[in-house]
């Protein structure tokens, strides 16, 4: 069913950076009138170091949007407050916004953000929330304070987290839940209810570094497995020097390490606690490689232990 949102329409500026703001941003612009776009500053990227725009910066420019690419939000404050914004909006913009912009929009800012709050504050909800993983997960339209992800509830929208489920793969589902519960929240804006955070039940979702990616065979397969979903596509997992780019759960058990069966589709290796397996892998600097083709050139053999 095709839901129906209010008429009326805001001036609203954007606050907003990669792909996940995207739907969003399409959205504001098909019903409310969208002042300015605020993006994070182009950057290098890729193995040739090529500067490019964010997901956000690009959007704005195909859709005839106003954007200020600013590399400190304060240098930005005159064009917000010339933008005469009824509401700001904020999607994984990439910074806390101070007080002096917060305070510009009559109606001040609300943001999407990718878990059910308050747990999971922070950059990175979806890669965390299925790092510890985590069943459920959702949408929050919450008020923007001064503090991180600290403000009052507008709306929660909830959905389960597939098992095999990949941050990628949540993340896009999530977009879209997100752009939909904020064209609902705003059409309902001045009846909405705005509850208290209970901050005494708040965790963080901190960055992800890539040093996390490494994982140890005295992991549990869980543990591993959960990994190996939560940081595709980046940082991805790997041990030593070797990138584990597909894995799977498997069956059987022995000491850590222990290769427990090598065939075409795969190597079965034991960890701490049940077994994964491998089944295309990495070395850094070359093509990836079926694991099964990977073990005969390395030599692996059965029961053979993997550091």
């Amino acid at each position: 069913m095709t839901r129906e949102y209010n008429p009326v329409s805001l001036r609203i500026i954007f606050f907003g950076t990669p792909d996940f703001a995207v739907p969003t941003l399409e959205a504001l612009a098909r019903a409310h009138d969208v002042a300015l776009v605020v993006a994070q500053p182009d950057k290098p990227a890729g193995r040739g170091l090529q500067v490019r725009s964010p997901a956000v910066a690009n959007k704005a420019r195909e859709l005839g949007l106003r954007l200020a690419q600013p590399a400190k939000v304060r240098d930005v404050l005159a064009e917000v407050e010339a933008a005469a914004a009824e509401a700001g909006i904020v999607v994984a913009y990439g910074k806390i916004l101070p007080a002096s912009v917060l305070k510009i929009p009559k109606r001040g800012f609300f943001n999407v953000h990718a878990s059910i709050l308050p747990k999971y504050r922070g950059a990175a909800p979806i890669q965390r929330a299925i790092e510890n993983g985590e069943t459920e997960t959702g949408i929050t339209i919450m008020r923007v304070d001064e503090e991180l992800d600290h403000g009052p509830i507008l709306s929660v929208v909830r959905t389960p987290i597939g098992p095999d489920e990949r941050a990628s793969q949540l993340s896009t589902r999530l977009a879209r839940m997100g752009s939909d519960a904020m064209l609902s929240t705003l059409a309902g804006i001045d009846e909405v209810i705005e509850t208290p955070q209970d901050h005494s039940r708040a965790t963080l979702a901190p960055k992800i570094e890539k040093a996390e990616g490494e994982i140890r065979w005295t992991d549990a397969a869980s543990t591993i497995y959960n990994k190996f979903r939560a940081f595709d596509p980046w940082p991805g997992i790997f041990r030593n020097d070797l990138k584990l780019v597909e894995i799977a759960p498997a069956s059987g058990t022995g000491a850590p390490g222990t290769i427990l069966s090598i065939d075409a589709d795969g190597v079965v290796v034991a960890t701490a606690g049940g077994a994964i397996k491998l089944l295309v892998v990495q070395r850094a600097g070359k093509s990836r490689q079926r694991a099964s083709d990977f073990a005969r050139g390395a030599g692996w053999r059965l029961g053979a232990r993997l550091e």
